[in-house]
């Protein structure tokens, strides 16, 4: 009996290790194309004439904190007054709608033409709204801002002018971030994000693989939009899956590393789960939807080979939480003393963690002059990955299984002023208590395995022990914290 148990546990960890590192390694291709490619730059028109006419969709939902500034800093865009429509596409149920009502047609006495468009429901959430506006836009290009988006006064003119040819459907700026010194935890998520928007994303572009629009702050031609088949509510990654329908009709993207767009990151645990489960999930969805096009299609073995990277490296969430789970048990067949060449030949698997370690290292290195200081966040990440392992996993399996749920919002603080005032329960997002005592429970259990790799003296299950049980820790105490300070205020 436990001759077959240990071989289970050892056949199941060689699965999860090995999709890890598959999916790991893949940042070792990526730091290969980003020094091939190195020399590549986006054609740009220089000189225009004559500016082609842009709307500017505004998708809210209850943003009562950050809509004025939103439509404060699109009406400062630097671009011919006749050649800018502006939408708000307000679904709000709050105060919000009535904010807006107000500062629309304040701005247009001021002369802009800007229009107030809200609906009485959700229907298909953030792409209903963008299909319902896109029937009623103007413009040859359409520019999309989330609420916490603050473009600079130049964005349309340095953006338009990457659209050299008609072949171009979509350029997306690089996201920067207003609060990233805010908290260790805003720390971590853009040392995480820089990860996609500093190294694959222009990697992938220049590499002539497909991306994704991510999408807000970037502009799109309504042609490529309508072409590709409109925005489809079918996934809750609506940008991603239409990027993947247009550049598969053959519409060529254009990616800017260096020219960013600043927004707010979330500043609470519960807000940053909610949206890694979209994220996690929509990513699936579409996966499931596309993938069977991009291999049925034209395009090369390499980018159909990218392509289902891209597409499905979230399927990697429960082969980590898999191993986590199998780290005890391991520890006790590993001093058994009966597998000990197996043992020494899985010591492969490190180079997962090393690929993924330079690809952020890189990330670092290529937009920050301390970057030195950044790479020790590095374990913190990986932790904090570990921790909403959980959290993703259910995402995962709920978009294979075609479990339908809401599209959950980020919210919207203000986080500049968020010391001032109390944020109503509205605003603030809920955990999933189930998920969140799971979360616990995995803590405890891992502390048990950093006991017994000291008991051991096993160095590098101590290390990954340790990484699950600030992980598991960090993120269940965050969310129980964050519950208890919600119901004192807002009881």
């Amino acid at each position: 009996m436990n001759e077959f148990f240990f071989d289970a546990v050892l056949v199941l960890y060689l699965i999860s290790l090995t999709i890890i590192l598959i999916y790991s390694s893949h940042g070792f291709i990526m730091l290969y194309y980003q020094r091939k490619y190195a020399s590549r730059i986006p054609v740009r028109k220089e000189n225009i004439i004559s500016y082609p006419k842009v709307t500017v969709q505004l998708p809210i939902y209850n943003e009562m904190y950050v809509v004025e500034r939103l439509i404060n800093s699109v009406c400062n865009l630097d671009y011919p007054n006749d050649k800018l429509e502006i939408q708000v596409l307000d679904d709000s149920t709050d105060e919000t709608v009535d904010i807006v009502k107000k500062l629309v047609a304040k701005k247009k006495k001021e002369g802009f033409n800007i229009i107030h468009l809200h609906r009485d429901d959700r229907n298909g959430f953030k792409a209903g709204a963008l299909r319902e506006g896109l029937k009623s836009a103007t413009g040859e290009f359409i520019a999309i801002f989330d609420a916490d988006f603050i473009p600079s006064n130049d964005f349309l003119k340095e953006t338009i002018g990457y659209f050299a040819s008609e072949k171009i459907g979509m350029v997306q700026t690089r996201w920067e971030h207003l609060n990233e010194n805010f908290s260790l935890l805003t720390k971590v998520q853009v040392f995480g994000l820089n990860g996609h928007f500093v190294i694959e994303q222009p990697v992938r572009n220049n590499s002539g693989f497909f991306i994704n629009f991510n999408g807000t702050g970037g502009v799109l031609r309504k042609e490529c939009i309508e072409d590709a088949g409109g925005w489809e509510a079918d996934t809750l990654t609506e940008d991603l899956d239409l990027s993947y329908r247009a550049q598969l009709k053959g519409w060529e993207f254009i990616y800017l590393k260096d020219f960013t767009t600043p927004a707010e990151l979330p500043i609470e645990i519960n807000s940053l789960r909610a949206q890694q489960f979209r994220w996690t999930k929509g990513a699936i969805e579409t996966a499931k939807k596309i993938l069977s096009r991009v291999w049925k299609s034209k395009f090369s073995l390499r980018i159909k080979l990218q392509s289902t990277f891209h597409l499905t490296n979230n399927i990697v969430f429960p082969f980590i939480l898999l191993a986590g789970i199998l780290n005890i048990p391991i520890l006790f067949i590993k001093n058994s003393g009966d597998y000990g060449g197996l043992f020494n030949w899985m010591s492969i698997f490190i180079f997962a963690f090393f690929s993924s370690f330079l690809l952020y290292f890189y990330a670092q290195k290529n937009i920050y002059n301390d970057w030195i200081k950044n790479i020790f966040l590095f374990p913190i990440f990986l932790s904090c990955s570990m921790g909403l392992s959980v959290n993703n996993t259910k995402a995962v399996f709920e978009g294979i299984f075609n479990s339908k749920s809401e599209f959950v919002r980020t919210p919207k603080y203000l986080s500049s002023d968020l010391k001032k005032r109390i944020i109503p329960k509205e605003y603030l997002s809920k955990n999933e208590l189930a998920v969140v005592m799971v979360e616990l429970l995995l803590s405890l259990y891992s502390l048990i395995g950093v006991m017994l790799s000291i008991y051991y003296l096993d160095i590098g299950a101590f290390f990954f022990n340790s990484l699950f049980f600030i992980g598991f820790g960090t993120v269940s105490v965050l969310s129980l914290q964050q519950s208890l300070f919600n119901k004192k205020y807002n009881s």
